[in-house]
C-alpha cells in the first residue's frame, strides 16, 4: 500500500473520527473505502453525449433524417 498524506476541513475529520468507531475500523479504512466507491461509480458512469454522437455519427442510412422525424411529429399533431 501506498501512504498518502490528505488534508481535510476539521468537520470532515471529526466526521471520519466518529463514522470509524461507529464501524470499528480505522479511519483510512473508510477512505480506502470510498475510493473504491467512487472508482466503480466512475467506471459504470454513462458513456459522455460527446462520445455517443462520435460513435453513431452517420449510422442512419434510410434519407433525410430531419424529414424523417418531421414526418412522425406530424402523426402526432394530427391525432388532436
Amino acid at each position: 500500500m501506498v501512504r498518502t498524506v490528505v488534508s481535510l476541513d476539521p468537520e470532515d475529520k471529526e466526521w471520519l473520527d466518529r463514522k470509524a468507531l461507529e464501524e470499528h475500523v480505522a479511519m483510512t479504512e473508510l477512505v480506502r473505502r470510498a475510493v473504491k466507491r467512487m472508482r466503480a461509480e466512475n467506471a459504470a458512469s454513462p458513456v459522455s453525449f460527446e462520445t455517443l454522437l462520435q460513435a453513431t455519427a452517420g449510422m442512419w442510412r434510410a434519407g433525410d433524417g430531419l424529414a424523417y422525424q418531421q414526418k412522425l411529429r406530424d402523426e402526432w399533431t394530427s391525432r388532436e
